[in-house]
């Protein structure tokens, strides 16, 4: 058998990761930076295969295989290992210190390192307390002004210990301006506004009320003494177990620190700018107006040597300097002089800003827009007047109409070199730079497409069909203009293509090949329209369409059109994106040669580049929801009402899919190669009449019970062509390790998926020197490969044409067999799709490896495996079929609220689309009512009358896209609403909802209507004020038109990645699962640094890099670090994903634990008990991950001897566990214990005994007699015994003797805190074996034979219940 990764060289020559070790300089990552490509490539574009599950803190299970694979799929040996971390060393020269000294300061240390620019050091200091008000100076180094963009290493003479001189230099328009808005920003600087109002890439964070500010050693070290006595532990009423009040308000709890400190009452510009000629002589560069906290009016000059007080007033204009006025080089220090004020409060306001952790404050790379927010009050303010008239998009155009060539910096970053780390970083963080620039861009320009306010470049024509060009960025909407897409489902088509042709953009991205470039395009839905952002090819405005496309077809493969270089180019990504090369006929039938689909179009712009658009075919369609004429889908799809109808014949299957699907296949491959390989054996050795050997007789035994395939037909050849059908057997459904071979291979889906020449007989040990030559051999690949459909015979390489079934594409007739053998592909992908993904799905829900918790991580769940969530309906029925249905009731739920608000969704999109801007947020709070307020009759309140009539009689001229009769929205009535979403649910889930409103429909699914509302607000874009509403009154609406503060856009764009840094975080995440701590954990650092490198400080992954790290570091006993490190991944999480996003719920509950290993109970609770009102919100408490939650939250209350309470957690926990993971289970045994463990505490013996002894029952059946845990449980039960009979005894004694009786005091134990830790430990999964070093080499040698049987597919993953093995003990989250 070959091991997953062999094929790698075959893309790359002369690729020896091996041989790696020989230069540790700047080549030595040459090769493996190839071996590691190849294999981020094929893991899907989007980057879901691999990392989401990384992200998704689904259980560790799905993870360590995950990782494991990853690893071994790296075929990488340790001295690859080794190589890389030679050469990161390069990167991280060590730093120095220079000295700093600036005006009115005392000078100050500060470290640097030689890779920074110099502006580094700029924005250093205009974030330091005592410098932060200088904008306008320059840094030398004995007397040598210091270039801006050089890098600290090429500078002469810059040392450790050198002085640099903070100068002040003179003013222009430009600097006077970003020295007003710099000043604007610090004023600001702990105002939350921005975050509410989504701009600027604010976001929200609330960590810092939870943990008093920062964890580090100012946290609660200083109350260790009596620490017990002072914490209130009783959480608020909606916080405990079976509270059925869902309160909004605490979701932003408020910050004491936000109260704003008045600075300044205004500061704007003046009306009296420009200067005029002569005062521009003067140096005059403009004028500011404010008025100070006491009241005084002044009007200020800003000059080319700074700032100072003139006699203007509001009606005379009078530029002389007025008396006792000063010039001062910022307008902090002329303020500070003027307003006694301004300087206390701006000194107090700068030393808080600096206090808080500087997460809270760095801006993310995408924003964040929040659903909820506080009644902010709306105060002036000039930078963001002047921003929202002028088209200002990143921080260096100050000056209107300076506009960006987006398409030259989106493709001039792909064309950088990436020959070696260094460069690759360099590469990877323009582009990432610019995507995030680009989509800022393109998500404004889309706003103020829909908003009216920019001109259509076509503007005689119908609204629908209008195009517009903003800032070299041109803008479509998704309707289906000029019937482009009548035939495959008009304007549904039209609203599916975008995000079908973004992912062709993301895969072909990914791809990365060089020479071939894609378009920036970003997909923004906002107030009901999709609008499609491009970047602009260059000289594509100039010409006719017909004549630009030399590759491609422009009207669905009626003309088509080849060219010899497209063919070369997109030949190399066939492989990874598995596209088959294909001959299709053009109108004169002649065959045309194509290697993508035939949407899919060339274009060279006039820079010479070779571009490709219209990717919306990138990947095969997906046959169950494409019904063709006198084709019959496989029974695995017939069997669940396949195929059905869709709203567009755009349904596509998803590239991860494609990846599982390949990777099954492989596998059915390998195992009847050797199947066969092994009867050719038997039979020599019969002839030869030498015994056959053990091994053999055993192997076809162990292959059929492993895996999928029950197939002893796969012995003998002749019928190894039934097996080409996906479905091998019908057991196959039901059997329990059911498409286990599916579910390894998605989870292993971001190693390449083995697609291409590879010699399959090289048997274990090699010892083939050439199998091929051998003509038996020959015959059994040929077998192999005409059973799983490869298009080589003579090795394994499986690709689809995209094509095939698409309305107007012809083929020539010589290709016929060909095209007869892609249909059957395709319609063993769509099998396989509902015959293995959706069963596998369901099997990790309930084996808890996927554990969705809102509509966002389902989906997530659904997409990893290659499901589209238009299969979602036959998700929930498979669900309602599965005999273990009990155990699925969360998933069930989560996915009920999920499709009901993604029909509301569609019906609202429409909705919106009738509605005019003055009525918009009645609309909303109307539509709103409709969905979730319990109020039979909702009245929609038009704008008054009296605005309307007057309007009316002037003829409308901006009309909204598709706007018609603009108060047909107020006549929307609740049953009316619901029996749209029911049919709506019909019609695309194919799924019945019985239900008429939406207390039905809470009361029937166990749904909450705050749930209900977060979902809907997220997916459409909805601000609400934060309130509490009351959805069950019968007498008044919840919502009103006040209530509505806000519609955002919904963004989708392509997230670039960081390929080298997430290379090491997969090592170092094998080097954990190896047991390798520490090499792991110096690996996950380094991922660290890189991700540093190319994203920034914010970003998901960095997040999960944290996380990792955190649990590292606690593992490894550096409690403190491990601390610091989580509290960065929960600011992170809250700031890039939000602030009741499941994995913060997850982070926070991390934290809590290191929180409590360091001593600071009180901060432990706090975040529990944040996290269990997350989780409330965001899913209800009847959810698996509850159990976990409230047992560390039982755990505390228990450690700080607060029984009472903490028995309802805990027993709520053991209730849940119970319900979900079957009364037998472990986890129960577990949650029984610790409930005995708390009436212990509380001299409850009876109750005690009671728990514990089924807990032990539960060990016995499970574990046996002779298991140390069973062993533990029945010392346990012994010594309870003993307790309650000595505390009988003493109340005999009393009864008996009344108060002169002798007592025995009794012992009652105050849990120690290391025992509650170390119970904790083992809840959360993270489990400390004291092993000797013997044991560890044990370890690792079964940690490897292991591995090696995994390779070959004969071990099957060990099951929950099992012995803990590895698996549980070195946990990674």
């Amino acid at each position: 058998m070959v091991s997953k990764t062999d094929d790698i060289p075959a893309s790359v020559p002369n690729c020896n990761p091996v041989d790696l070790a020989d230069e540790a300089g700047d080549g030595a990552q040459d090769d493996s930076k190839e071996a590691s490509k190849t294999r981020l490539k094929d893991s899907c574009g989007c980057g879901h295969s691999a990392d989401t599950a990384i992200m998704n803190g689904d259980g560790a299970h799905e993870r360590t295989e995950e990782a494991e694979s990853k690893q071994d799929g790296s075929s990488e040996t340790d001295g690859g290992e080794e190589s890389n971390e030679q050469e990161v060393i390069v990167i991280q020269d060590t730093g120095f210190t220079v000295k700093i000294q600036a005006p009115g300061t005392e000078q100050f240390d500060l470290q640097v390192s030689p890779q920074e620019m110099v502006q580094e050091i700029h924005q250093v200091l205009m974030d330091r307390e005592d410098t932060c008000h200088r904008t306008c100076f320059s840094l030398q180094l004995d007397g040598n002004v210091l270039d801006n963009f050089a890098e600290l290493k090429s500078i002469e003479g810059l040392q450790e210990g050198s002085l640099l001189k903070v100068v002040e230099e003179p003013y222009t328009v430009r600097e006077a301006r970003i020295h007003v808005r710099h000043i604007r920003d610090l004023l600001k600087s702990l105002d939350p506004s921005d975050s509410y109002n989504g701009v600027d890439c604010n976001s929200l964070s609330f960590l810092s009320i939870f943990t008093d500010g920062d964890l580090g050693d100012s946290g609660n070290r200083k109350k260790k003494g009596n620490e017990l006595e002072q914490i209130d532990c009783t959480p608020p009423e909606h916080i405990l177990p079976g509270s059925k009040d869902r309160p909004l308000l605490p979701l932003q709890p408020q910050n004491k620190e936000w109260k704003p400190m008045p600075c300044l009452k205004v500061l704007t510009m003046s009306g009296w700018n420009p200067p005029p000629g002569n005062r521009k002589m003067h140096g005059d560069l403009m004028y500011l107006y404010m008025v100070t906290v006491e009241e005084r009016h002044i009007s200020v000059t800003a000059s080319t040597r700074g700032f100072y007080l003139n006699q203007s007033t509001t009606y005379t204009f009078n530029p002389k300097p007025a008396n006792h006025s000063f010039l001062s080089h910022s307008l902090v220090e002329l303020l500070s002089q003027i307003s006694p004020a301004f300087k206390k409060n701006f000194t107090a306001m700068q030393k808080k800003r600096v206090q808080r952790h500087p997460f809270e404050r760095i801006a993310t790379p995408f924003q964040l827009y929040s659903w909820t927010a506080p009644q902010v009050d709306h105060a002036m303010d000039c930078v963001r007047a002047e921003d929202a008239y002028t088209s200002r998009l990143g921080y260096e155009e100050h000056i209107p109409g300076q506009t960006r060539d987006w398409n030259e910096e989106l493709q001039t970053t792909r064309e950088l070199p990436r020959k070696n780390l260094p460069e690759r970083l360099l590469r990877e963080r323009a582009i990432f730079k610019v995507h995030s620039d680009f989509a800022a861009a393109a998500t404004r320009g889309a706003m103020a497409v829909i908003d009216g306010n920019v001109m259509a470049i076509n503007p005689g024509e119908e609204t629908r069909m209008q195009m517009f060009i903003w800032n070299n960025i041109f803008f479509s909407l998704g309707f289906d203009v000029r019937d482009h897409y009548l035939e495959l489902g008009g304007d549904a088509a039209a609203h599916a293509a975008p995000t079908n042709d973004l992912n062709g953009v993301r895969a072909y991205g990914a791809v990365d090949v060089e020479g071939l470039y894609t378009l920036g395009t970003v997909v923004v839905d906002y107030r009901g329209y999709r609008v499609t952002a491009q970047s602009i090819i260059p000289g594509i405005l100039e010409r006719e369409q017909e004549q630009s496309v030399i590759y491609g077809s422009i009207d669905f493969g009626k003309t088509v059109v080849s060219h010899t270089k497209y063919l070369e180019l997109l030949e190399k990504t066939s492989r990874p994106l598995k596209v088959q090369r294909h001959n299709v006929l053009n109108e004169k039938d002649e065959a045309v040669d194509l290697c993508s689909s035939v949407e899919c179009k060339g274009i060279i712009g006039n820079d010479g580049r070779h571009y490709i658009l219209d990717l919306l075919r990138t990947f095969p369609p997906d046959l169950n929801f494409l019904p063709v004429e006198g084709e019959d889908l496989p029974p695995e799809s017939q069997r669940q009402g396949f195929p059905r109808q869709h709203r567009h014949r755009l349904a596509c299957l998803r590239q991860e899919l494609i990846e599982a699907f390949v990777e099954h296949r492989y596998l059915l491959f390998m195992k009847m190669a050797a199947l066969q390989l092994m009867q050719q054996k038997a039979n020599r050795d019969a002839k030869m009449n030498i015994p056959a050997i053990t091994e053999t007789t055993e192997t076809p035994s162990e292959s059929n019970a492993d895996t999928t395939q029950t197939q002893t037909a796969a012995s003998d050849s002749s019928s190894a062509a039934e097996i080409s059908t996906d479905g091998v057997s019908p057991t196959e459904n039901n059997s329990s390790t059911a498409s286990q071979a599916a579910t390894d291979g998605e989870e292993k889906a971001s190693k390449p998926a083995t697609n291409g020449p590879l010699e399959p007989t090289a048997t274990q040990n090699g010892e083939c020197k050439s199998p091929l030559e051998d003509p038996k051999s020959r015959e059994v690949v040929l077998n192999a490969c005409k059973a799983v459909g490869s298009i080589s015979s003579t090795s394994f390489d499986i690709r689809f044409n995209p094509d095939i079934f698409s309305p107007g594409v012809r083929f020539p007739d010589d290709s016929a067999d060909d095209i007869q053998k892609q249909k059957q592909l395709l319609k063993d992908a769509a099998a396989f799709l509902v015959s293995c993904q959706i069963p596998s799905l369901v099997k990790d829900c309930l084996d808890h490896s996927a554990l969705p918790l809102d509509g966002a991580t389902l989906t997530e769940s659904l997409h990893q495996r290659g499901i589209n969530v238009r299969y979602l309906g036959s998700v929930l029925e498979f669900v309602d079929k599965t005999p273990a249905k009990a155990q699925l009731e969360h998933f069930y739920r989560i996915g009920i609220s999920e499709l009901i608000t993604r029909c509301a969704k569609h019906i609202f999109k429409t909705y919106l689309q009738g509605v005019e801007l003055s009525a918009l947020s009645a609309a909303v709070s109307h539509f709103l009512n409709c969905f979730l307020s319990s109020f039979p009759d909702a009245v929609a309140h038009l704008p008054p009358d009296e605005l309307v009539s007057r309007r009316k009689s002037r003829k409308r001229r901006n009309r909204v896209p598709g706007g018609g009769d603009n108060t047909a929205w107020a006549s929307l009535t609740p049953s009316e609403l619901w029996k749209n979403i029911a049919s709506e649910a019909k019609s695309y889930y194919h799924f019945t909802v019985h239900c008429e409103s939406v207390d039905q429909v809470v009361e029937k699914y166990g749904l909450q209507k705050t749930t209900l509302l977060r979902e809907i607000s997220v997916k459409t874009g909805i601000q609400i004020l934060i309130k509490e509403y009351n959805f069950d009154s019968r007498h008044k609406p919840a919502f009103t038109e006040e209530e509505i503060l806000n519609i955002f856009p919904v963004v989708k764009h392509v997230n670039p990645k960081a390929s080298d840094a997430f290379h090491f975080f997969q090592s170092g995440q094998a080097k954990v699962q190896q047991g390798f701590l520490k090499e792991g954990c110096e690996l996950i650092n380094e991922a660290l640094n890189l991700f540093n490198n190319v994203y920034g400080a914010m970003h998901v992954e960095i997040c999960a890099c944290l996380r990792l790290l955190a649990r590292l570091n606690y593992i490894m006993g550096d409690h403190p670090e491990a601390l610091s490190n989580q509290q960065k991944a929960v600011l992170m999480s809250e700031r890039v994903l939000g602030i009741e996003h499941p994995n913060t719920i997850q982070e926070y509950m991390h934290l809590s634990l290191y929180c409590f290993a360091n001593g600071q109970l009180s901060t432990a609770l706090k975040l529990l008990y944040r996290a269990r009102y997350l989780m409330l919100m965001v899913s209800g408490e009847d959810h698996p991950e509850m159990a976990l939650l409230d047992s560390n939250i039982g755990l505390v209350l228990h450690g700080v001897m607060e029984y009472d309470l903490s028995l309802r957690f805990l027993e709520n926990a053991l209730t849940i566990n119970t319900k979900y993971h079957g009364s037998r289970s472990l986890k129960v045994a577990l949650s029984h214990h610790l409930v005995a463990r708390v009436y212990e505490s509380k001299a409850e013996f009876r109750s005690a005994l009671q728990h514990e002894k089924e807990g032990y029952t539960i060990y016995k059946n499970q574990m046996g007699e002779l298991h140390e845990k069973t062993k533990e449980s029945s010392e346990y039960l012994k010594y309870l015994t003993q307790q309650a009979v000595a505390l009988q005894r003493t109340m005999n004694e009393i009864y008996k003797n009344g108060s002169n009786a002798s007592i025995t005091p009794l012992k009652f134990t105050a849990p120690s805190m290391a025992s509650v830790l170390e119970q904790l430990n083992i809840i959360n999964g993270i489990i400390f074996i004291p092993l000797s070093q013997k044991d560890l080499e044990n370890l690792k040698a079964e940690v490897q034979r292991r591995q090696q049987l995994q390779e070959l597919g004969k071990i099957e993953e060990p099951t929950e219940d099992r012995p803990l093995e590895l698996e549980d003990t070195i946990p990674i989250d």
